[in-house]
């Protein structure tokens, strides 16, 4: 019997992890090494992405076994599009995912420290407001990690008016292995290919990151404040320490919002 359609995926796709694991730990490796040093001093690492790119955001926090010093920079105009049509519909993020400048003006609202560093997820890594993010945390001092797929991004020319691509501003590049387009599957009778796997070696990627992260955390002394999973209902414990998640998260943030000469805590 020959394979059906979610059987090719599933293979197909679990190659493309299996790429990952293979070609990409030692990048991952240099970002895990890059974040905890960061993270150590107080540093935080914020995470951007916009369109479906914003799940990656929010894999890596809030989440289970995630731990103060990353935040998900999350702006809802570029990422909520889930009615397709009408209002928050996928028109209005799709134009201004191209605009130049939105980028800054998001920026604009936190007053970064000089430990912060940034991940910047894009399957494509040629959109302007990707782009210009990483400029910006560029232009701040700030190191980026870009997550991308390099055999979109190199087959694709530059969107930004910079002629640059998210692969020409990371100092850290991890490749998600997806194909160009991101979907694996053809099937016969449709014109364009289904099946995206971003979203899979993404998750990954993110969580190899954490895990590995606050390995070299702890090899500094330093011990992550986690997030239980809070779905054990009755146990004090777990409780407790989701308080003291909530506490080390609100200090983690204090610089991004203090007036200069306060330390906000």
């Amino acid at each position: 019997m020959s394979e059906n359609a979610a059987s090719t995926y599933f293979n197909r796709t679990m190659q493309l992890l299996a790429d990952v694991g293979r070609q990409e730990s030692e990048s991952i490796s240099r970002a895990a090494e890059l974040l905890a040093g960061r993270i150590a001093r107080q540093g935080l690492v914020f995470l951007f992405g916009n369109g479906h790119s914003r799940m990656m955001c929010e894999e890596m926090t809030p989440r289970q076994g995630c731990f103060a010093g990353f935040v998900a920079l999350v702006e809802l105009a570029l990422s909520n599009h889930s009615a397709i049509i009408g209002a928050n519909g996928l028109r209005a993020p799709l134009f201004l995912e191209k605009c130049e400048g939105y980028a800054e003006e998001i920026l604009r609202g936190f007053r970064f420290g000089p430990h912060d560093a940034f991940i910047i997820i894009s399957t494509s890594g040629i959109r302007p407001v990707i782009v210009e993010m990483a400029l910006g945390a560029r232009k701040r001092g700030l190191p980026v990690i870009g997550i991308v797929s390099l055999r979109h991004s190199d087959q694709s020319p530059p969107a930004h008016s910079s002629g640059k691509k998210l692969a020409d501003l990371a100092d850290v590049v991890i490749d998600n292995q997806c194909p160009p387009g991101d979907c694996v599957l053809e099937l016969p009778g449709l014109e364009w290919r289904t099946g995206p796997a971003s979203t899979v070696t993404g998750a990954m990627i993110i969580n190899m990151i954490r895990v590995e992260t606050a390995a070299r955390l702890l090899e500094r002394g330093v011990k992550p404040v986690l997030l239980p999973s809070h779905q054990f209902v009755g146990n004090s414990g777990a409780e407790e320490q989701l308080e003291r998640f909530y506490e080390a998260y609100r200090r983690s943030l204090a610089h991004l919002y203090a007036a200069p000469g306060e330390d906000g805590a």
